[in-house]
């Protein structure tokens, strides 16, 4: 079963909530893991919450799973199944001055 990579957010720093684009996965996705990556944190007590979101149009959006809040640099890593025709990441940050430096990608299994 080959595999696809896709970017759903790009390293940078961000310091204020927001999601990325939709990106389509149609059927061809059986399985993926989600990989986060933070490679930096500042501010006083910050904290980000990133979701994977499912859609079956690309424009109403479901709440998938989240991931564990982040205080720290790190990486992360949640095994999914069941994903939609689309999906994005969403992300909340908070915190005073706070500023996350992070990555979201999707490791997909094809379809046969």
């Amino acid at each position: 079963m080959a595999a696809r990579a896709i970017t759903l957010l790009p390293s940078a720093a961000r310091t204020s909530s927001g999601s990325g684009d939709g990106s389509s996965v149609a059927a061809e996705l059986r399985e993926a893991n989600v990989l986060l990556d933070v490679t930096a944190v500042s501010g006083t007590t910050p904290s980000l919450t990133v979701t994977l979101e499912t859609s079956a149009d690309g424009t109403s959006w479901f709440t998938h799973t989240a991931f564990t809040a982040k205080t720290a640099a790190g990486k992360d890593a949640l095994k999914l199944a069941n994903l939609g025709s689309y999906v994005r990441v969403s992300y909340a940050i908070s915190g005073t001055t706070p500023s996350f430096t992070f990555s979201v990608v999707l490791d997909g299994k094809r379809v046969p």
